[in-house]
């Protein structure tokens, strides 16, 4: 039986371990926790879910949703837990991540072909078959041996949305409904008037945010970008963001409200909610003030604060091939956040493609390569473009080849090509 390491049991770690062990393989699986943990976790478990619980769309004509339905017909381990544990998000998939993180921890610790070691990692010997899934959260001192070993030192910024108790809101002021009717009653939707939505943005605007004292420089990504920061770029900015009234109307004014804050179940119970697309670096003080401006949240109790922290991704045009595969040194491979994608799922996917990749190597076998024309083909081969300025991606149409006949419509041309990227995945399956 072959021996692989695996260094963090983050998503695309848990992933990759879990299938490693599926395919015969011995993995040895380094976790830090619960020996050191990040700023940003929360969890001694596996496959902890730090900032939202969403996974983000669940519909097949979707670029997240496509991306889900490629890893449920490749049998993604994690994706298979998520739908155990999802709880009621209207069109998209969103988990218990206490339970998630359980289920995860669960399926690694009773699996034999799974060592866990928890220490801190230091330094590797790349000789030998490795996947690193550090995340973007990478503990020192290996995010300076990684960095020193590349020959760079990227990052970015990320940040979390708080999570309050649902039983501290004032519901006389809600009204429950999913946006455009896609799904039940699945979110608490928080309406504000145009002086309350007004009030609200110039005080979010105004309020003091928390000192990041050791980074060098705020490089912030565009879709954990903090609320406050939102609102700086025109005071209409979040009534066209995550505060869009579009698609619900309030029964207690019979209308479109004027602006809504929307709020999302954390927990299977929905005793914990998240607020949505507000992802903050105000000072706790000063989120429990301007947030509390919301009318149903003027009593709000926080059960977490809304937390901002840096983020570490390499240069993967420089570095990775579309294996997930170092170039300078092939027994090793990166996945998650810290190989340039961005999100969830993402991370998951980066996981099982770089699990599968080693496993062929291994065996002696041509590794995977995934069609442009699928979701997973069109990720990886970003990351190894030549770009001038490498930024981390999430899944997206953009990333597609067109299709061969052009579809005006949309919504069709999106169906077309997710019903296209489907058909590549199964061809590649049997082959």
């Amino acid at each position: 039986m072959k021996d692989v390491t695996v260094i963090g049991a983050g998503l695309a770690g848990s992933e990759a371990a879990l299938t490693l062990s599926e395919l015969g393989f011995k993995v040895t699986l380094i976790e830090a926790k619960p020996t050191t943990a990040s700023p940003a976790h929360h969890s001694y478990n596996y496959g902890e879910v730090v900032c939202s619980n969403s996974f983000k769309s669940d519909d097949p004509y979707t670029a997240s949703g496509l991306l889900k339905a490629e890893l449920r017909l490749l049998g993604s381990k994690l994706l298979k837990v998520a739908d155990m544990v999802k709880v009621p998000a209207g069109g998209a998939l969103a988990v218990d991540r206490e339970k998630f993180s359980d289920e995860v921890t669960r399926l690694i610790k009773t699996n034999p072909n799974i060592i866990v070691k928890n220490q801190v990692v230091d330094s590797l010997d790349l000789s030998m078959p490795h996947i690193i899934c550090t995340g973007p959260l990478t503990l020192e001192p290996l995010g300076t041996f990684i960095s020193n070993l590349l020959g760079q030192n990227l990052y970015f910024y990320d940040a979390a949305a708080p999570i309050i108790s649902a039983d501290s809101i004032d519901y006389s002021h809600t009204f429950s409904a999913s946006r455009y009717d896609k799904g039940d009653d699945d979110y608490v939707n928080c309406p504000m008037t145009k002086e309350e939505y007004y009030t609200f943005v110039t005080e979010l605007i105004s309020a003091e945010r928390a000192t990041l004292k050791e980074f060098e420089k705020h490089e912030i990504f565009e879709s954990c970008m903090p609320v406050e920061v939102m609102a700086m770029r025109g005071v209409d900015t979040l009534r066209f963001g995550p505060l869009k009234p579009v698609g619900m109307i309030d029964p207690a004014i019979g209308k479109r409200p004027f602006a809504v804050v929307q709020l999302r179940k954390e927990n299977e119970e929905g005793s914990m909610l998240n607020i949505v697309g507000f992802q903050t670096n105000l000072k706790f003080g000063e989120q429990k003030r301007v947030f509390g401006l919301i009318p149903a949240l003027k009593n709000a109790e926080f059960l977490r604060y809304g937390v901002m922290h840096k983020n570490m991704y390499i240069d993967a045009p420089r570095t990775i091939n579309r294996h997930f595969q170092l170039r300078e040194y092939p027994a090793c491979f990166i996945g998650g956040q810290l190989s340039g994608v961005e999100g969830y799922v993402e991370s998951i996917a980066s996981g099982l493609i770089a699990a599968l990749n080693m496993a062929r190597m291994l065996d002696g076998k041509q590794m995977i390569e995934f069609p442009s024309e699928t979701m997973l083909g069109a990720l990886t081969s970003y990351l190894e473009r030549e770009q001038g300025n490498f930024q981390p991606m999430n899944a997206n149409f953009g990333l597609l080849p067109p299709l061969n006949e052009h579809i005006r419509d949309k919504a069709m041309r999106k169906q077309a090509l997710s019903q296209r990227a489907i058909e590549k995945i199964k061809t590649l399956k049997n082959d």
